[in-house]
Order: structure tokens, then sequence, then C-alpha cells
């Protein structure tokens, strides 16, 4: 290819901003679903705090693991995501809005509760 030719890249996944202009999935635009790619919703901060709320319930064994369906319990990294969300508690108290608060502050709750009665 020379220099003085212009090409033009597409974004062909299923997501992002390039895919629709959204940033969302092509489901309900009239265009089906591909099955080798998945759907994610929507980027927000709630959607972020509950991702890594079901990640501390696997490692809690409090929720089965995705991929093969079994309970274990990885207390030491628990602890460590429970962390991570008291650590965004506290960077985001400013600028969170009040159902984010709330839900963080419940997430923190439950899984600080399960925390202490799987470690005694």
């Amino acid at each position: 290819m020379s220099e003085n030719e212009d090409f033009k890249v597409t974004d062909r996944r299923a997501t992002g901003p390039d895919a629709d202009g959204t940033g969302t999935c092509r489901e309900g635009k009239g265009v089906p679903p591909r099955k080798d790619k998945p759907c994610y919703p929507p980027v927000a901060f709630s959607t972020f705090l509950l991702s890594l709320a079901a990640s501390a319930m696997v490692q809690l064994g409090e929720s089965p693991e995705p991929e093969t369906g079994q309970y274990t319990q990885n207390l030491a990294l628990a602890k460590h995501t429970i962390d991570i969300l008291a650590m965004l508690q506290c960077k985001t108290r400013a600028n969170a809005t009040d159902e984010e608060a709330k839900l963080l502050a419940d997430l923190l709750c439950q899984l600080r509760l399960s925390y202490v009665k799987k470690t005694g």
C-alpha cells in the first residue's frame, strides 16, 4: 500500500462506541445478537460495583464459579476485593450519586458480614 492511499477501519464488534454509536449492544435495533461475541451491559459505576461484589461472593464461596459451577473459597482474595470496594467508597464519596453510595454501602455490609461468618 502506498503512502497516498486512504483506508478505512470499521469496528464490527457487537459492543463499543463504534458498533452502533451508542456504546451498547445491538439487540433491539433489528440486528440479532452474535453468538460468537457476548453482549455486555452498559458501562456504569453501579455495574462495576456489582461485578466486584459478584467476584467477592464467588471468592467467599457464596456463589459458584461461572466456569466450573463449583463452590470454592479464597478468603484472602475475598478480603482484597472487599478492601477494593471500601477504597472506592472513600475515593468516590464526594462524586457518587445517592443511589451509587447506597448500593456500595449495602454491598460492603453484606460482603463484610459474609466474610466475618466465614472467618469466625
